[in-house]
């Protein structure tokens, strides 16, 4: 079997991941290739598209930027990722030159492949959704807003009053495209799959949950000392972890909520001897707003040193509001740290409530504090918790464990699509 996985890059959250399930399908014996408009790893197998001049609009941003250009219309749009993919490309040519038995589909934004291209792709389809842009007019989260069960239009993302607006736009070409495809959709937490369901672009489809995995002979504990003495950080004090792609400038990743709460910490008796480390950037008036001393390890872009950064740390706090599966939860449990976070999307596939980890009420600050201060305070219960958190990785989230569920699903699939012919 002959696997084909698309992502618009091999780097980022849901190309890490991406790159993860492909490696997981070569230890396996799968044979897996992945087709990526943006390369940023040396892995085997993964393929960068087209030819000398791709490679420059990649560097140049050419496409995202071109693909955004109905967004220009929309001045007092909020500045969150939305994605039109109208822009005509070459790519499914370049996908039958591969030969795949069945193609899987990961996150295929910043022009990377435009909404009507899977028509033109006649093979099995497995799409494992990284966010919920597949079923909604363009937005890759939807906060509050529900229109995706509908028909989308009057965007609060774009501030538009209007029901035919771009949202709609895209929206309708996405139900001419996806109504003539036989598609099977996976999402890695069951909130999404919930969402994918309640869809009236993909209500339709046979959707599967399959959670994302990792290899958990580089994310595993070592020991805090050693991982606090080669990342240059303090022996002496209780580390605080929060980590993200963009740091703290991602408002869904929640750091302006981590903020109030880590102030309360640092009122307590005990909250003198706390300093928080950060991973993915932070800019100097955060750490000067906090209070206290901030250790920024900046962009760790390879995952040894990120599996470092994990098991130095007491906690990990992840405040997103809203959120898929989580990379950063799956990582720092893998190596024994336990993690904090809201009960929202899939962290509460992740977390295990006062067993591996502490599950906060959603948005509540106070909560926040309660969860990472109920970890720090007490040294054996910071080590079940953690020890409970890495059983729980083993059992479920390894890389060869979501490899064979991916390989069973493929090998399905590819069966159907051979009787379908046959029966045609």
């Amino acid at each position: 079997m002959k696997t084909l996985l698309l992502s618009q890059s091999d780097g980022g959250g849901a190309g890490r991941a991406a790159r993860r399930l492909h490696l997981g399908l070569q230890k396996i014996a799968v044979e897996s290739q992945m087709l990526v408009q943006v390369k940023t790893s040396g892995v085997p197998g993964i393929v960068p598209r087209g030819h000398q001049w791709q490679k420059l609009a990649n560097s140049l941003n050419l496409l995202d930027r071109v693909d955004k250009v109905p967004l220009s219309f929309y001045r007092q749009r909020e500045r969150t990722e939305f994605s039109p993919q109208w822009l005509p490309n070459a790519l499914a040519t370049q996908i039958h030159s591969l030969n795949p038995a069945v193609i899987n589909l990961h996150w295929t934004g910043h022009g990377f492949l435009p909404i009507e291209t899977l028509s033109r792709l006649k093979l099995p389809l497995v799409w494992t959704l990284h966010d919920m842009w597949a079923f909604t007019g363009g937005c890759h989260y939807a906060g509050t807003c529900d229109r995706y069960t509908k028909q989308c239009g009057a965007c609060p993302q774009l501030h538009s009053n209007r029901e035919a607006d771009l949202s709609r736009w895209i929206w309708r070409r996405k139900e001419r495209a996806w109504r003539s495809i036989d598609l099977t959709i996976v999402t890695p937490s069951r909130w999404l799959a919930e969402c994918a369901r309640s869809s009236t672009l993909l209500q339709e489809h046979r959707i599967e949950v399959i959670p994302n995995g990792l290899d958990l002979q580089i994310y595993k504990p070592v020991d805090r000392a050693f991982a606090r003495h080669v990342l240059n950080l303090p022996q002496d004090r209780k580390l605080i972890l929060f980590g993200a792609m963009f740091g703290t400038s991602d408002r869904r990743k929640g750091f302006h909520l981590l903020q109030p709460a880590l102030d309360q910490i640092r009122q307590t008796a005990w909250g003198n001897q706390v300093d928080l480390v950060v991973f993915g950037g932070i800019s100097s008036q955060n750490s000067a707003e906090l209070g206290f001393k901030v250790h920024a390890l900046g962009r760790l872009n390879d995952e040894f040193s990120l599996a470092l950064a994990y098991a130095a740390a007491d906690v990990f706090v992840a405040p997103s509001i809203e959120d898929n599966l989580p990379n950063t939860i799956l990582e720092a449990s893998a190596c024994g740290t336990p993690c904090v976070g809201f009960q929202i999307g899939g962290i509460a596939d992740l977390i295990d409530h006062l067993q591996t980890g502490y599950l906060c009420r959603p948005f509540e600050v106070a909560d926040l504090v309660q969860g990472m201060a109920w970890i720090l305070e007490d040294h054996d219960r910071r080590c079940q918790l953690g020890n409970a958190a890495r059983l729980k990785m083993e059992n479920q989230f390894s890389d060869v464990l979501q490899a064979e569920r991916y390989t069973n699903l493929f090998l399905e699939r590819i069966e159907d699509s051979h009787l379908s012919k046959k029966i045609s």
